[in-house]
């Protein structure tokens, strides 16, 4: 039995074909993801080209899932979708053109997916481990070790939404940089307490950003699902991108075109949250949402 999952995620449109194999587990088919950046024009509003961009990818993706003859699809949308004023027509547009559902989810629901894909690719010890999944709209944080999540929360601080608001100038001005790190610090204030109350000693990343940092920083993997970077090896690429303009981001080496706009906020995000944590080393996740919705939808029954 084929299952599919499609991630109408707020840069990224992510579609995953699996197919069940013994034991309840899956084994990929199909994995492709087309950069729609629906929060282009903010994430208040899905603009014109964003939301044909939107339509052509689920257009893609309805004859790939036909191709593959998939018995079981799931549609979910994220923080665009959960903030945007016309989401609604979107998800209509979607439906009658492609027949696809979508269903929006909430910050909560996404936390609890991500939590889910993760413990399927990094081993998990007793201790509290911090979880970071880095979209576009928004930014999931969640605690939990082997056994239980001891605490979760969505925050609306996706790169598209960072950038949109405090990255103008290219390379990012001081200032900017400055205005970006007070605003975290303060929006973040329930993470900071949560992390007095648990705290994590390795940090997680699933998605994005941390593939970026992977590629750039990781030679080679001990384990298939997931990598490990040392805390002190971010800093050396954090100066050097940071300091970057546009024009030589796009030039990077293992920087896709696609992220080389919003990677500098996702980059002060993930330094701001270091200041605050005590670990040696980062994971990172190659599985994530997509993987957990993946083992909800094939019944797997997880601890949380």
């Amino acid at each position: 039995m084929k299952h599919a999952v499609i991630d109408l995620g707020t840069n990224t449109f992510h579609l995953l074909i699996v197919e069940s194999v013994a034991g309840g587990e899956f084994q990929e088919i199909f994995r492709k993801r087309i950069f729609v950046q629906l929060a282009e024009d903010g994430i208040q509003q899905i603009g014109k080209n964003a939301f044909r961009r939107g339509l052509d990818a689920l257009r893609e993706y309805g004859q790939i899932l036909k191709k593959y003859e998939v018995t079981q699809v799931e549609a979910f949308g994220t923080a665009a979708l959960r903030r945007a004023r016309n989401a609604g027509a979107f998800i209509a547009a979607i439906k009658e053109e492609t027949g696809i559902e979508v269903q929006v989810i909430s910050g909560d629901a996404e936390a609890r997916l991500i939590t889910k894909g993760v413990r399927l690719a990094v081993p998990f010890s007793k201790q509290p481990t911090l979880i970071m999944d880095i979209g576009g709209g928004s930014v999931e944080f969640i605690l939990a070790n082997d056994k239980k999540v001891f605490w979760a929360q969505s925050f609306s601080v996706g790169v598209a939404v960072l950038h949109h608001q405090f990255h103008e100038n290219e390379p990012i001005s001081a200032a900017e940089i400055d205005a970006t790190n007070q605003h975290l610090e303060a929006l973040l204030n329930p993470l900071w307490a949560a992390l007095q109350k648990y705290p994590a000693h390795l940090l997680i990343g699933a998605s994005g950003t941390f593939d970026v940092l992977e590629a750039m920083l990781v030679e080679k993997k001990e384990h298939p699902l997931c990598a490990f970077i040392r805390e002190a090896d971010f800093y050396p690429i954090y100066e050097k991108i940071i300091q970057m303009p546009l024009d030589k981001r796009l030039e990077m080496d293992k920087l896709p075109t696609q992220r080389a706009k919003l990677i500098v906020v996702a980059l002060i995000l993930i330094r701001k949250i270091l200041e605050h944590l005590s670990v040696q080393q980062i994971a990172v996740s190659m599985y994530a949402m997509k993987e957990g919705m993946l083992a909800e939808m094939m019944g797997e029954k997880m601890s949380e």
